[in-house]
């Protein structure tokens, strides 16, 4: 886990202010409207009367009764509050990525349906392209039931992926990238089906645990007729304000976790640009993840020097043991006063370097806990990470962290997953538009 991750942003340092009551005389949902009618086509009276509803005109633009809802201005009385802060939506890329990473997530993997075919699935993202772009922005959905939980966005991100089945059930595999398949097996691994695969993956972050639990909750309702959730993971990090922006995340191992990762190298190891890519493609990325078990019981039971030994770094500030501070480049040469090497040959530091400059890697992952104060624990790292290049970036590393590696005696994989993250929407378009000229 050595690759640092990217500083986190603000988040409310301070109690978000009450929601406004809701009002008990709005009118009911009409009855028999579904929402890809509404964006589909053939919805044009009941597309009034969703944005009536929500407090929103034909237009998307909140009206005098839906005001209260996605007034997204801060508060008088509260200097410090920062739930209106928003990232952008449109652009070259999708957002998430090179996002500085916010406190919480909502990682989901969804199944498409039998029936669901390329026509279904294209649906599927004009109706995710619309939700998203209302709730990144601080508005609610054209169906949300609890309109002012979108009222507060907080640094709100949605990067959707497509995994292999996507194409591969919807008629679309001809189209299928080669490298979008599961990866190879490793002998560390120990998967379990809960937590990997899947058709379809939405990664939800925010500064706010119920922004993020909303948005991840509609989107889901937005596709309740097209897909089912396969598996859902929510991980953590330090909440904005807790440290420094600048330092690098610790894992629940106590590690400095990736003191080496892309620090504004991003564009030429994340994004793919190959003029041979598809369209849709060029611009987006590829997203690996993988839930890793941490045995932290297990873990107790070492001493501080024996865990230095393990990742190869001081756990105090995170320099290599061959000295210097966190970005200092460790010395692999050194030897200790007894010949032996000062960086053991199978610490993880060591084991996850490359003399290949290309194949850097993005990581972005988080921590989970799925028992909290329990032992047996049940705690471990979303591992998340996005490069340009899989077979040539990703697959090297996992592989030599697989073969040898001193942290593989405290760590297991229990969940991996692939997907294809499309490049990201301009104004008027949806989620993967150029998959379906």
């Amino acid at each position: 886990m050595d690759q640092p991750t990217r500083s986190a942003g603000p988040a409310p340092a301070g109690p978000a202010p009450a929601a406004e009551p809701r009002r008990t005389d709005q009118p009911p949902i009409p009855r028999g409207v579904r929402r890809r009618d509404v964006l589909v086509g053939g919805g044009g009276a009941a597309l009034g009367a969703l944005a009536t509803w929500a407090g929103l005109r034909v237009d998307g633009t909140p009206t005098d009764e839906g005001a209260a809802s996605s007034d997204t201005s801060a508060p008088a009385t509260a200097a410090d509050y920062r739930g209106n802060l928003t990232e952008p939506w449109q652009g070259e890329h999708q957002a998430g990525i090179v996002t500085a990473p916010q406190g919480f997530l909502t990682l989901t993997a969804y199944d498409l349906a039998d029936h669901v075919d390329a026509l279904r699935l294209e649906r599927l993202l004009r109706i995710w392209t619309d939700g998203i772009s209302r709730l990144a922005a601080g508005r609610p959905g054209l169906t949300d039931t609890e309109p002012e939980l979108a009222a507060h966005p907080a640094r709100l991100t949605v990067t959707v992926g497509l995994g292999p089945g996507a194409f591969e059930r919807t008629g679309l595999e001809a189209r299928r990238p080669a490298w979008l398949a599961q990866l190879p097996p490793y002998p560390i691994d120990a998967l379990e089906d809960a937590w990997s695969g899947g058709d379809l993956a939405l990664q939800v972050c925010g500064e706010d645990p119920s922004t993020v639990a909303h948005a991840a909750r509609y989107l889901a309702k937005e596709a309740a007729d097209l897909a089912t959730v396969r598996w859902a993971q929510h991980g953590f990090r330090n909440a904005a304000g807790q440290v420094p922006e600048a330092m690098t995340f610790r894992n629940q191992f106590g590690q400095l976790d990736g003191s080496s990762n892309l620090q504004g190298e991003e564009g030429e190891h994340v994004w793919i640009t190959d003029p041979d890519a598809p369209a849709w493609l060029r611009g987006g990325t590829t997203m690996v993840v993988r839930r890793i078990h941490m045995n932290l019981d297990k873990w107790d039971e070492l001493d501080r020097p024996g865990r230095e030994v393990i990742v190869g770094r001081r756990l105090g500030d995170g320099a290599p043991l061959t000295g210097g501070d966190e970005f200092t480049a460790p010395d692999l040469e050194a030897v200790n006063e007894l010949g032996f090497p000062a960086i053991d040959a199978a610490a993880h530091i060591r084991r996850a370097r490359t003399d290949d400059p290309t194949q850097r890697i993005l990581r972005r992952p988080y921590s989970y806990e799925a028992a909290p104060s329990v032992i047996p624990s049940d705690t471990g790292q979303i591992f998340i990470a996005f490069q340009a290049d899989l077979e040539h970036q990703f697959l090297p590393v996992q592989a030599r962290l697989a073969e040898l590696d001193l942290l593989n005696q405290w760590t297991t994989p229990i969940g991996s997953a692939v997907f294809a993250v499309p490049r990201g929407v301009r104004e008027g378009e949806f989620l993967a538009q150029d998959l379906f000229a």
